[in-house]
């Protein structure tokens, strides 16, 4: 077997300078110093997170979903604890006109095995209508239960776009932890593989070696036209959407009066 030798020295503009194993290695080991520190930190925050106080809400507040009308007290589906994400929404537009980064987050989220299987339920919770919910839902693929939560007060129906916890106890059940900003990025497995590449997210607030490429706005590959590319336009879908049976060209999101 013969093989390429290798060389040393630097690539193109634009590209990481290139090492032997050994000094790849060596600044590997340097990083995974940081890395388990930044786990360590991660984990402590976890704790604080357990000690956090919990408020009570009304169980027998009302939501609808596929069956209905039904208690917020049953989407533990008998189980002690419930994660919940929080939906945009914007009334009457199409599907290609519904929240890009909700869609991004839900498509990751497709299946809750391994949550139920450690006793916590899960749902998807949206302030759109049921009639206008449930072709969504359907369109898209999704398995896991929607609800609508329009005109519910908090801390059920606020602040969407976020994950919540929730716990029962008996037939009470209390608010316990709720994100904000980026902590839906917890859920969605693209960003942390891509934070492990190269390239990273290729987005401009990034902070990137000189002379990498310039990055774009913040989830440009969110959207994307019809021959695949991406940018946020009035003739884009979501980006899976272009998966599912019946996607065609649009020219319009049909977001006038939108709601969320």
């Amino acid at each position: 077997m013969t093989t390429t030798p290798i060389t040393t020295g630097t690539p193109r503009p634009g590209l990481p300078p290139v090492a032997d194993l050994a000094t790849w290695q060596a600044a590997r080991d340097d990083l995974l110093v940081q890395e388990k520190a930044h786990t360590r930190a991660g984990d402590a925050l976890a704790a604080a997170r357990r000690r956090l106080p919990m408020v009570e809400l009304d169980a027998t507040t009302e939501v609808v979903g596929p069956d209905g009308t039904v208690p917020f007290l049953s989407l533990f589906q008998g189980r002690d604890e419930l994660l919940v994400y929080k939906h945009m929404w914007h009334d009457g537009a199409p599907h290609q006109g519904q929240c890009e980064g909700c869609t991004y987050t839900a498509w990751h989220l497709k299946d809750a095995a391994y949550l139920n299987a450690r006793g916590v339920s899960f749902a998807i919770l949206t302030t759109g209508p049921w009639d206008e919910v449930a072709p969504f839902v359907e369109f898209m693929g999704y398995t896991q239960p929607w609800y609508s939560v329009r005109g519910v007060e908090p801390p059920v129906g606020d602040d969407m776009g976020s994950f919540a916890c929730y716990l029962r106890d008996g037939d009470r059940a209390f608010l316990t932890y709720a994100t904000t900003g980026r902590g839906v990025e917890a859920a969605v497995a693209s960003f942390g593989l891509l934070d492990m590449t190269p390239r990273g997210r290729g987005e401009a607030w990034e902070e990137t070696p000189d002379g990498w490429p310039e990055g774009r706005d913040a989830c440009w590959y969110w959207r994307s036209d019809a021959d695949g590319n991406a940018l946020w336009a009035e003739t884009t879908r979501p980006v899976p959407q272009w998966t599912r049976p019946g996607a065609t060209p649009v020219d319009t999101l049909g977001r006038h009066g939108a709601h969320h």
